[in-house]
Parts: structure tokens; C-alpha cells; sequence
């Protein structure tokens, strides 16, 4: 299935049913009273967070959605059939933002989740709503309230425990791939990845979710190469593993060139925790991976894990400590999350 992480729509609910003029006539009772029925209400268009969905490729080729109007009203006091709700099933991780990209509408991040984003329009009064003493036949109905339409943005960004982060051709996919039935593509040269890949990796009887992106640049915040459309991705990911390749000649370089892109783009995302490994160390000799690493630490200020993704060298001590700081950030949401429902 088609990547697609963003998507403009045009929603519009339903309007309601206009109220009914009608007198009740029957054999016998030939000036009945006023007996015309209200209008239904129109439907609202209402989105909801579902599993088994990764992508926004759904409203690539359809983008406007319009709900059905509300039946007006019939006589014998009859009520008009409101009509069905139109439903936009959307994956989890998904903000809907006004025309403006900027106004946040909703964020989906629970299955299950729903947000009305146009509510449909009321329906009217009949006549009969406006019998009184003083008017015994009345002819006063209103019409249906018109439903709401908006153009709206649709911006994905998956809901993944831990990001990989690397210039091109630093492993990543490798290192999904080997960690995770995860099948991206994986070539020798630059830009392979041309989409964010998520793979579920299996630790000592435990799971996470890891969320590997096209490799950043320098300039990535400002959209050079693929790091602007795809940052987002990674800034839910509650650990970051920056790799590094060890077969490049300056490692401290590579390293700062991604620490700079991430603060330019967002600050929150660039205090993150992270760890550092130097891959590709199945390539080096024992001193070269010394010495790499040496100037990584330096450059980093944190302990850096040598690794290959290759040969599977370090490979687990690095998802075992990742996973330590994946439980202590789940933890963290779900608290948040009961105090936010409280």
C-alpha cells in the first residue's frame, strides 16, 4: 500500500429537514388542527480513529465528503428521518487541522477515538409546533438549519515507541529489518527509504514499536531532501537511536550535522533520549572501532554502543536498553492520559 502522509478534504453536513404545514382532515372532522411534523436532522460528519490503517492514501483520490440532508417533515404529525452520520475512518496518530495548517481540530492517538468536525443541521419546526389559544391554525413552520463545510488538512504521524535517525545510507533499514519482520528495501546508496517504514521488535518477551525515516540532511528543517516532510514522525517515539556509519571518516560530523537538524526543527523533539551506536562495526578493525567511538563520545557526550546490524554484533544489548526507556515513557503517557480524562 501507497505511503501517504498528508491530505486536504472538503466536509459538509448534512442540513436539516425544512418543518411541515399541514391540518389534520378526516371523515368527520373536516377543520382539524394543525398536524404537520418537524424536519429530520441532517447528518454530521465525524471522524474516528481505527486500527489497521497507516496511511492517508484513502483520501488521495476522493476528497470531498458530504453527509445526506435531513427528510422534511410529512403530516399526521410525522417527523422527517434524520439522516446517517458520515464517518471518516482515519489511522491512529492523526491531526486534522483547519485550512490553515495551522489551527489543530483533533488529534487522534486512541483507537476508538471520535471527533464530530461538522455537526448537521437541525431540522425545522412544523405547524403544529406553534398552535396556541390565541392561533388555532397556525401556517408558521421553519425551514432546516444548513450544515457546516469546511476544508480541512489531514497530517499523519505515527505512533511509534522508538525512531531511527542517521544520514543517508547509515543502516537503518538494516537495522529494521534485522531487528523486526519488517521488509524495507535496502540498497547501497543514498535515499533508499523514500517513506517512513515501522516494524514491531521482540526483546526478552517484550514488544515496541520502531519507526525508521528517510535519512536526514543538512538542511532537512528548511525541506532540503526528505527530513522535513518526515521529522514528524518520530516526535511521539518516546527514545530516539541515532546511528552513525563507521565506515565514513568523520563520525563526530555525521553526528552533529542530525543534532543540529533536530533542534532547528523542534526543540522538543531534540531533548529527547537518545542513544548512540556506531554501526557497520563488522567492517572495522578493533582499532578503528576504539577510535570511532572515541570521537563520537566526544562529540555526543553519551556512551556510545558499537553495533552491526549486519553480523548482530551489539545489537541486543542496544533494544534492551531501549526498551528500559520505552516502559518508563509509557508510563509516563498513561499517566498522563488518566489525569487528562480525569
Amino acid at each position: 500500500m501507497k505511503f501517504l502522509d498528508e491530505a486536504k478534504i472538503y466536509i459538509r453536513s448534512g442540513n436539516g429537514g425544512n418543518g411541515c404545514v399541514s391540518f389534520r382532515r378526516e371523515k368527520f372532522i373536516p377543520d382539524g388542527g394543525p398536524d404537520g411534523g418537524n424536519g429530520g436532522r441532517g447528518g454530521s460528519v465525524i471522524a474516528e480513529c481505527v486500527s489497521g490503517l497507516n496511511t492517508l492514501i484513502d483520501y488521495r483520490y476522493q476528497q470531498h465528503f458530504k453527509a445526506k440532508k435531513g427528510q422534511h417533515g410529512m403530516g399526521s404529525q410525522c417527523t422527517g428521518v434524520s439522516a446517517p452520520d458520515m464517518i471518516l475512518k482515519l489511522p491512529v496518530g492523526t491531526q486534522i487541522f483547519e485550512a490553515d495548517k495551522e489551527t489543530l481540530v483533533a488529534d487522534l492517538t486512541q483507537v476508538g477515538q471520535t471527533v464530530t468536525l461538522a455537526e448537521g443541521g437541525k431540522g425545522g419546526l412544523g405547524n403544529m409546533c406553534f398552535k396556541s389559544s390565541t392561533n388555532r391554525a397556525p401556517r408558521e413552520f421553519t425551514p432546516g438549519v444548513e450544515g457546516a463545510e469546511h476544508w480541512l488538512w489531514l497530517r499523519l504521524k505515527l505512533m511509534s515507541d522508538a525512531g531511527l535517525l542517521g544520514l543517508p545510507n547509515a543502516g537503518k533499514s538494516t537495522f529494521l529489518a534485522a531487528t523486526s519482520r519488517a521488509k524495507p528495501k535496502i540498497a547501497d546508496y543514498p535515499f533508499t527509504t523514500l517513506a517512513p517504514q515501522l516494524g514491531v521488535v521482540y526483546i526478552d518477551g517484550k514488544e515496541f514499536v520502531l519507526a525508521d525515516i528517510p535519512g536526514l540532511i543538512e538542511g532537512a528543517h528548511e525541506g532540503v531532501g526528505l527530513g522535513l516532510k518526515f521529522l514528524g514522525h518520530v516526535e511521539r517515539a518516546g527514545i530516539l537511536l541515532h546511528l552513525v556509519d563507521g565506515t565514513q571518516d568523520d563520525v563526530a560530523t555525521a553526528y552533529k550535522t542530525i543534532r543540529r537538524e533536530l533542534k532547528l526543527y523542534s526543540a522538543e523533539l531534540a531533548k529527547k533520549p537518545e542513544l548512540v551506536a556506531l554501526n557497520k562495526c563488522d567492517a572495522l578493525t578493533p582499532e578503528e572501532i576504539k577510535e570511532k567511538s572515541a570521537a563520537l563520545k566526544k562529540a555526543s557526550k553519551k556512551k556510545i554502543w558499537p553495533i552491526s546490524a549486519v553480523s548482530g554484533q551489539g545489537v541486543k544489548e542496544v533494544l534492551r536498553e531501549m526498551m528500559k526507556v520505552i516502559e518508563a515513557h509509557r508510563l509516563t503517557v498513561s499517566s498522563q492520559q488518566l489525569a487528562d480524562s480525569n
